[in-house]
């Protein structure tokens, strides 16, 4: 099948995303990477702590993933940070290597020392940043990044402009900002930064319409999720023209954590056709080596990643979650690694219970049987609030068929 919403054994989407009336103002680059910061902002999730044994296992698997840009700390605020980084970057892995930096020259010092290809140089333009923590205004802001972006680029490394809560600057502080900005110290590239995940996603198209015409520059898009839209609005911003995003592997981060980097993956490569050489099928193992070094566990219902996306307990069609996938779901299961479930309880049919049979190797016998076993499978989920077990199945089947 030639439409973009299908792929054969691979996904069957929505044919209206490609509508003429909802892609008319698309302005989609050419290319859009991904910029991982699980190693910085993840950590950043309260109570998290990665060594750099776990820093450098993430950063290998990420790289098999496929992401290409990994940030991986900052080296001039943590001795450990600075460690991880060093042992990073000599593994000479495909994804550039970013350091954030705070806007002082000693932060791009050690950037270099570790051997990184890039920075997020990171300092605070929203108002109530200005007014309430700072005292600042655009000026001392202006002031303070001339400087250390003109630093970082002499020294030859990818300067990411990162004024932070973009999404809550007054616009005039904002325009002023850049466009002095270009005139002294312009940096590779300049990223909105929805720091509060405030932002509409029509917010974010406006904005980066907006700093595109103001700078001329790639621009890069790092949201936070907490109105649920961290996602939305990263895919705004390339409907928009934004040519990267910013991700956390599980979606995590400060608060409610950030865009989640196999959301993105996925939702660039499926709903927006970007041909990137992603491992997708890896994902499921890159969320659980996060999971499982962070302490943070996964939702089951989790996007992408949840042990119970490709589960069927429903009795409706419960024989194409195997045979015909694409009825049941969105995307494959095989696309992420993942393969269909049926499992039995409370809501199961008759289909379920012959499915089970047969997985199982256990004779099928006439439906009166099989609708005795369903009225037992329905008992025990309700009875125990939950799912029934193959070995609870297995013990109904021998009371309903003794000696079989």
């Amino acid at each position: 099948m030639s439409e973009p919403h299908i792929r054969d054994n691979e996904w069957w989407v929505c044919p209206y995303n490609d509508a003429a009336e909802v892609a008319a103002d698309r302005r989609l680059p050419a290319r859009v990477e991904i910029h991982d910061a699980t190693l910085r902002d993840g950590e950043q999730t309260p109570g998290l702590v990665m060594d750099v044994a776990d820093k450098v296992a993430i950063a290998e698997k990420l790289a098999e993933v496929g992401v290409e840009r990994i940030e991986a700390g900052m080296p001039a605020v943590s001795a450990m940070d600075y460690a991880a980084i060093k042992e990073i970057s000599r593994l000479g892995l495909p994804s550039k290597i970013f350091a954030f930096a705070r806007a002082l020259t000693v932060d791009i010092d050690k950037a270099l020392d570790c051997g990184c290809h890039g920075v997020i140089i990171e300092i605070p333009i929203g108002y109530p940043k200005l007014k309430y923590q700072f005292g600042w205004t655009w000026e001392d802001v202006l002031r303070k990044s001339v400087e250390v972006v003109a630093y970082a680029k002499k020294r030859g490394l990818y300067a990411v402009y990162f004024p932070y809560d973009t999404t809550r600057a007054r616009p005039d502080d904002l325009d002023n900002l850049l466009v002095r900005l270009m005139q002294e110290a312009p940096p590779d590239s300049v990223g909105i930064v929805d720091t509060m995940g405030c932002a509409l996603p029509e917010a974010i198209k406006y904005m980066v319409r907006r700093v595109k015409r103001l700078t001329d520059l790639p621009v890069e898009v790092h949201t936070h999720n907490d109105f649920g839209m961290a996602v939305a609005t990263e895919l705004a911003g390339v409907e928009a023209g934004a040519s990267c995003v910013h991700a956390c592997a599980n979606g995590l981060g400060e608060r409610t954590g950030n865009a989640a980097l196999e959301e993105l993956m996925v939702a660039l490569h499926v709903l927006y056709g970007y041909d990137r050489q992603y491992r997708l099928d890896k994902l499921s193992e890159l969320g659980a080596l996060v999971s499982r070094i962070t302490g943070v566990p996964i939702a089951a219902n989790k996007p992408i990643l949840g042990a119970k996306n490709f589960t069927r307990e429903s009795g409706i069609g419960v024989d194409l979650v195997v045979k015909e996938p694409l009825a049941m779901f969105g995307t494959h299961p095989a696309l992420t690694g993942r393969r269909g479930e049926v499992v039995l309880g409370k809501k199961s049919g008759k289909a379920s219970i012959t499915y089970t049979l047969e997985k199982l190797g256990l004779p099928v016998p006439d439906d009166a049987a099989i609708g005795e076993m369903l009225e037992r499978v329905k008992a025990k989920g309700i009875a125990k609030r939950g799912l029934v077990t193959d070995e609870e199945f297995r013990e109904i089947a021998a009371a309903v068929l003794p000696g079989r």
